[in-house]
């Protein structure tokens, strides 16, 4: 009797551990993560006041991060929501959005702290992300979840080319 108890303990423990890690994997889980990082990068440059070398610093972080995450979504993500949902309006606006993003990004990359308008281009693309973050996770990631997806593989596929494009970044800088 002890031996079932435990080997069922064990079975429950290792379906945990697997149901995490399956989860840790999935597409919208390392989209989230994505979002969760930036929006402390927004907060921690929101709070370096007049420090100039942090805020470039967070800033250069921030349009890496999202520069990154907006590619993994058009290559990878977006394509698959094409296929797997009806509706098209919520990946349409999505993908202008990070026109938008990307404009501001590149502005920002050929700017210094000092310039003017600035922290106001940091701040505006925060609003702006924190507009597209909502949009994703409470309208387009319910409905990839309900989509018959295998959102693991999607996720796998997603974090191999996340790691590809990090690391040619940190070749370039």
């Amino acid at each position: 009797m002890v031996a079932t108890t435990r080997g069922t303990a064990s079975h429950s423990s290792n379906r945990a551990k697997a149901d995490s890690r399956a989860k840790t994997d999935d597409a919208i889980t390392l989209l989230t993560a994505d979002h969760d990082k930036v929006k402390k990068l927004f907060k921690s440059f929101e709070s370096s006041g007049s420090n100039a070398d942090k805020k470039e610093a967070l800033a250069a972080e921030i349009c890496t991060e999202l520069t990154v995450h907006a590619t993994i979504e058009e290559e990878i993500f977006y394509p698959a929501a094409r296929e797997a949902l009806e509706e098209q309006d919520l990946l349409d606006e999505a993908e202008v959005e990070h026109a938008t993003a990307k404009d501001l990004i590149a502005q920002l990359e050929d700017m210094t702290p000092g310039d003017e308008l600035y922290d106001a281009k940091v701040t505006v693309l925060g609003e702006y992300i924190d507009h597209h973050v909502k949009e994703e996770q409470e309208e387009l990631f319910p409905k990839m979840r309900k989509a018959k997806l295998d959102l693991n593989a999607l996720g796998a596929q997603m974090k191999a080319r996340k790691e590809e494009l990090m690391a040619e970044m940190s070749e370039v800088a």
